[in-house]
Formats: structure tokens, sequence, C-alpha cells
């Protein structure tokens, strides 16, 4: 039997080890292996965002069919109604129902104080549309050994950015700026899905044989980035993924040209009667 241990260094093993279960994007069989991998583990999971329990959850299956404890925390009442009765019979979970914040009394430190996960648990799982880099950010007192985190996927890899830490908007983080703040805590990148970057402990990386884990590796496809490029006479091109990815709309190059169509000459063989409309049209433009 081939060592789980020796798991084989191309660089996305994570791509055949992908399966849904209540996962979105074949987390489930992701961290199956990996936690085949870490030593040590103790079996207790921590999710907020947790929704229901169940759908699109990286930790339904472990506590459901692995026996493993949980924390998990989830705002909406309604939702929160619907998660306890998803574990009816489970004593090895906490349900808490609050929001999880990245400053005051209700910081994760704080919440998971108030419950027996150890220090350092298995698995953290954050999906909370916007403020998860603050959140995992606040973290000290508790050190996962592997977390599973949310990125926006229509940002590309070279692209650092992180959302206003304010509750009221919801613009998510980048993969690049996750990864630099996973770095700084100690971690290492070691699988990406559609959806979530997956980070474990720096300490385990050496274990999954991962010679080179640069985004531009481990992140080469992003079938949901939109590229555009400019014309001499001002047109706007649009390649790659174009839909509004979260409100279903159209994303055309009709509908982001900036110069109007009879503006649209390369300027060095425009008439000054053109040169003059469009020194005109930036000025009631706003843009000079």
């Amino acid at each position: 039997m081939k060592d789980v241990n020796a798991i084989e260094s191309h660089i996305n093993w994570f791509d055949e080890n992908k399966k849904n279960i209540t996962s979105q994007s074949g987390e489930d069989g992701i961290l199956e292996k990996i936690f085949e991998v870490i030593p040590g583990i103790d079996r207790w999971c921590c999710e907020f965002g947790a929704w229901d329990g169940k759908k699109y959850s990286n930790t339904y299956q472990l506590i459901a069919n692995k026996n493993w404890s949980g924390v998990l925390i989830e705002a909406n009442s309604k939702k929160f109604q619907d998660l306890y009765e998803t574990f009816p019979e489970k004593n090895n979970v906490f349900f808490i129902n609050k929001y999880v914040s990245f400053e005051g009394s209700d910081t994760l430190d704080n919440i998971l104080g108030n419950t027996s996960i150890p220090r350092e648990f298995d698995l953290l799982s954050i999906d909370i549309d916007g403020n998860d880099y603050h959140v995992w950010a606040s973290l000290v007192v508790y050190q996962p050994k592997v977390v599973i985190i949310e990125y926006n996927q229509s940002i590309p890899n070279h692209i650092e950015f992180i959302q206003k830490a304010d509750f009221n908007i919801n613009h998510g983080n980048s993969i690049l700026s996750l990864t630099k703040l996973a770095n700084s805590k100690g971690y290492e990148l070691v699988a990406v899905t559609d959806l979530n970057a997956i980070y474990v402990k720096s300490e385990f990386f050496s274990l999954f044989n991962i010679n080179n884990n640069s985004l531009d590796l481990m992140r080469p496809c992003c079938p949901y980035v939109t590229e555009f490029f400019q014309l001499y006479d001002g047109t706007i091109v649009l390649e790659g993924y174009k839909k509004m990815i979260w409100h279903g709309l159209p994303l055309t190059d009709r509908n982001i040209q900036v110069v109007p169509r009879f503006l649209r000459y390369f300027p060095g063989v425009m008439s000054n009667f053109k040169l003059v409309l469009l020194k005109l049209f930036k000025i009631i433009s706003g843009y000079s």
C-alpha cells in the first residue's frame, strides 16, 4: 500500500483528490487527504459562516461521518436553528449564534475561549463573504493546523487586494493577500480550488512534497478572471470571464466603454475638431 506521507510531488496533487459530499469544489476529498498526511490530529474543527451546517460545508463530512468534534458558528438566527437541527444527536458540537468580529468581545479567540476546543485544533474553515482576511488576521491565541478560507476568484494571482475592515460591505480578498497573511502567521499554501485556498502550518508543509507552491503553479488557471486591454483608438476589449459572477449579468465590450464611439480614434490622426470634442468630453465627464 502506498505510504500516504509520500504524496506525489506534482504541483496540483489536489486535483486527483477532489471530492464533494457537501463542499462546493472538491474540498471534502482534499481535506480528507490532508488529514491522512498530517500526524497527531485531534479531530476538532471550527467553521463560521456555517449556514445550516450542511450546504456548502467543509466540516459536515468530518463531524457527521468521521466522528470529529466541532465549533459551528452562525449569525443568522433562522439558519442557526437549521444548523442545530442538522446535528440533533451530536453532543460533541458547540453551536454558537454570533457574528464573529475582528475586534471587541466577539473575536474568534474570545468565542473559542468559551469552548473546549484545543488551542492547536485541526481545521478552521472561514467563509463570511468579505471580512475573512481581517478575522483570520485577528486570531492570535488559537493556531489551527489547517485553514481553509474563501478568496475572491475574480482577482488575478498577481493582485493584492484586501477589502476594508467593514461588515457593511462584501468585497472579498485576493488570494495573493491571503497567502501573504498566511505566510506571516506561519502557514504555507498546499491546495487551491475554484473557491478556497487551503493552508497548513509550516511545520507540516514538507510532508506534502510540494517543491514550489507559488500561486502561478498552484492556481495556473483562473476561469473567473476578466481581463481587458485597450486599442489605440480607445476601445476597451474584454477577454476571459464575461459575466458578473454573483449577479448573473453579462459583462460585454459594449457596456464598459469609457470613450464614446464618435471619439474612438487614435489621437495622432484626429482632426482639430475631434480633439476639441475630446477635450470637452473630458471636462463634461469630470476627467479633467
